[in-house]
């Protein structure tokens, strides 16, 4: 059985477990790539530019490919579409895992689309899983210090239920180190366990350090430790483990 709220937290306060295991519109005081639009530095990849990433990532060996970007006003469901229909004839073998919530909520309401149409959508122009990035810290006490244009929690949790329920598998994440207590860690990993007991959708769960370096809020938090990620991932282990 995996561990309870209250032990979770009580592990992640000690000081003796060791585990080892397994272009934007809204700012992110996190995100050392964030531009806003009209930056001199900002870009989108053309779709050939797009190709010979992934040619060099199959002269490597590799199988699929993880497709992210910012959360652009102006381009449409249209636009992924048609990438993901010229990645799939172009390279039927390479598994296409796309697209953060946050990036699929901005598509839906710039398309005017519903998140189930726009998932939906995507799925049949040769989406084939969703990556877990957005979720940061899935508590919103956290989120509104350090994104608060970002999508709430409640919306982050939405959009991959919805694609659970379509038959697509996605996965999950935490960025933690970016001044959050322990009990947002353990809020994130409770809600996290929630939405598998009940849909089995997730594939992975994959936690971070907050990276500080050339960001806002690099300026204003500790840094996470080794040890801190040694034990964080050893408890997200043990919470998540089998009942």
């Amino acid at each position: 059985m995996g561990l309870t709220k209250q032990q979770a937290l009580e592990m992640l306060e000690s000081d003796d477990l060791i585990g080892l295991g397994m272009a934007a519109h809204e700012y992110c005081s996190f995100c050392a790539f964030y531009r806003p639009l009209g930056a001199k530095d900002g870009y989108i990849l053309s779709f050939e530019e797009i190709y010979k990433k992934i040619d060099e990532m199959l002269e490597l060996g590799g199988t699929g490919i993880l497709l992210q970007g910012g959360l652009h006003p102006d381009l449409q469901i249209g636009y992924y579409e048609n990438l993901l229909r010229s990645l799939k004839a172009r390279y039927p073998q390479v598994h296409l895992h796309c697209f953060s919530a946050p990036e699929i909520l901005c598509i839906a309401e710039v398309s005017e689309l519903s998140i189930r149409e726009t998932i939906q959508r995507l799925m049949d122009a040769g989406l084939q899983s969703i990556p877990g990035g957005g979720a940061e810290i899935l508590d919103d006490e956290v989120r509104a210090k350090i994104a608060r244009l970002k999508c709430t929690s409640d919306d982050w949790e939405e959009m991959h239920r919805v694609a659970h329920s379509l038959g697509l598998r996605t996965t999950a994440t935490m960025m933690f180190g970016c001044g959050e207590e322990l009990r947002h860690r353990v809020n994130h990993l409770e809600r996290l366990r929630r939405i598998q007991e009940d849909t089995g959708g997730f594939t992975a769960f994959i936690p971070w350090m907050f990276a500080t370096e050339n960001t806002a809020l690099g300026k204003k938090v500790q840094e996470a430790t080794a040890v801190d990620y040694l034990k964080t991932l050893a408890v997200s282990r043990l919470y998540y483990a089998l009942k």
